[in-house]
Order: C-alpha cells, then structure tokens, then sequence
C-alpha cells in the first residue's frame, strides 16, 4: 500500500502553512467524499509567460497527478477531472492533436505509479471521435486499475453533461420497451443507473479555476446538489494549498439538500 505523508512535497514553501489550512487532516469526517474540477487556464497561463498554449496543457498535467496525490493522502474517495469536452473539438486542431497525444502518452506513464497507489481509472465520456489508438490505452488502463479502491478517479474526455443524458435516456427507453417497463415506474434512479458515473456517489464539491463561473455542461445531472468553488487561479497555479483551500470553504458551507435543517457549519 502507498503511504501518503500527511503534506505534500513543497507545500510548506507554496502555502506558508496558514494555521487554517494545518487543520485539514487525512479522514477527516467533513471533507468532501467526491470532488469533481474544472480544469480551466491552461492557455492563458501560457500567454501570461509568451509561451505556446501547448506549454500550459503540459503545466497543468503536473497538477492534475499532484491533486490525485492529495485526494488519496486526504481519504477523498472520488475525484472528476474535466479533461475534454465535446465542445473542445472546436479548437485548432494543432492543438486538439497535441492535447490527445498528451493523453495517450500520460496514461502510458502514469497508470502503473498510480496502479501502486491503488487509483481505479474511469473514462467518463463518448469513446467516438477518439482514435483507435488511445481507445485500446482506455481499454487497457481502465481494466489495469479496476480492483483499487483507495480512490476512484474519473477522467472526462470528449465529454457532454446534455449528450451524456440523451444517451442515458435512449438507452433506459430501449431497455424498458425490451423488458415492457411500464413508463410510470421510470424513476430519477433508474436513470442515474445508465450514466457514465453509475454506481458513484454525486459531487459534493465542484471546483473551478480560472475566474470563469459557470459549469460548461459539465455533469449536469449529477451536480443538482453540488456546491460551487470558483477560484481566480489558473489551473497550472492550482496546487495543493490551493485545493485545501477550496476544501476550507467547502466545511463553512451548510447544506441542506432542499430541507431547513442546518449542515455541518453555521
């Protein structure tokens, strides 16, 4: 088993270890059990340095295996990293190939280090448009890490919080018409049972770098209860002080889940 140090290597000299941000501890009972991010910044990060937007997306890989790390030295049990939206194809395809060479190389390299720290690996997202290529690493990093269970990491790739529920939809109705299902028994949780994420626990906290405040079709069944975090930091300045920031504000929050009665912290 992987044992995690209670702080991440350089977070003394990143923080400067506010007393607030020490009284995060491993297990912790009000931590978020799943986190999901936006991962936004990369390119501007780059511009602010006059470097190639390709540089930022390599930047901002660094941080997304130092905020694993931390999700697992914290006892976090589910993290959600928005990596590629369906929206994305959009972009230059210079940089949309760069980005899916970044994926098939970074899974080739990391899957057995986080293998040994007991990381299970999920694709959330549409495998069309993806080449055969990083289809087969999917394939085989997905079957490599599937009986850890110290944390779950999903990756969203070619990703739509709408197509994913359109999906869910076709085939919960294909499924009923097959089994003669009578449509009033079609419930919120049979549904749920045909998402990417069945079976996982919904976000409790989405954050989101960058500045922006929105969540760009991202989970959008899922995050009906989520509280939002939106942050001014650019993704490949987002360490682990600043997620344990995040997670600060997360423990002031009181939720109630549509109910009156108050949640952890007043």
């Amino acid at each position: 088993m992987k044992i995690y140090s209670l702080l991440p290597k350089g977070f003394a000299k990143r923080a400067k270890l506010t007393p607030r941000v020490q009284t995060i501890q491993p297990g912790d009972p009000g931590l978020p059990r799943h986190v999901a991010i936006i991962m936004d910044g990369n390119g501007r990060w780059a511009r602010k340095r006059n470097l190639p937007r390709t540089s930022g997306h390599e930047a901002g890989l660094k941080r997304v295996r130092e905020i694993t790390e931390e999700c697992g030295r914290l006892g976090i049990s589910y993290l959600t990293l928005f990596a590629f939206s369906t929206e994305n194809w959009k972009r230059p395809a210079s940089e949309v190939s760069f980005l899916m060479n970044l994926f098939h190389e970074s899974l080739q390299q990391v899957t057995e280090e986080l293998h040994g720290q007991e990381v299970r690996i999920r694709f959330l997202g549409l495998h069309d448009g993806l080449s055969p290529a990083l289809r087969k690493v999917i394939k085989q990093v997905e079957a490599r890490t599937a009986v850890n269970q110290r944390l779950n990491l999903n990756l969203a790739i070619n990703y739509g919080g709408r197509s994913e529920i359109v999906q869910a939809v076709r085939q919960l109705v294909s499924a009923a018409q097959e089994n003669g299902v009578d449509v009033e028994k079609i419930t919120e949780e049979r549904l749920a049972g045909y998402l990417f994420t069945a079976g996982q626990p919904d976000p409790d906290l989405l954050i989101r770098t960058s500045g922006e405040q929105r969540i760009s079709n991202f989970l959008l069944w899922q995050m009906a209860y989520t509280e939002l975090y939106f942050t001014a930091t650019l993704w490949p300045d987002f360490g682990p002080a600043e997620f344990r920031e995040a997670l600060l504000s997360y423990q002031k929050r009181s939720r109630r889940f549509g109910g009156i009665m108050e949640g952890r912290v007043k």
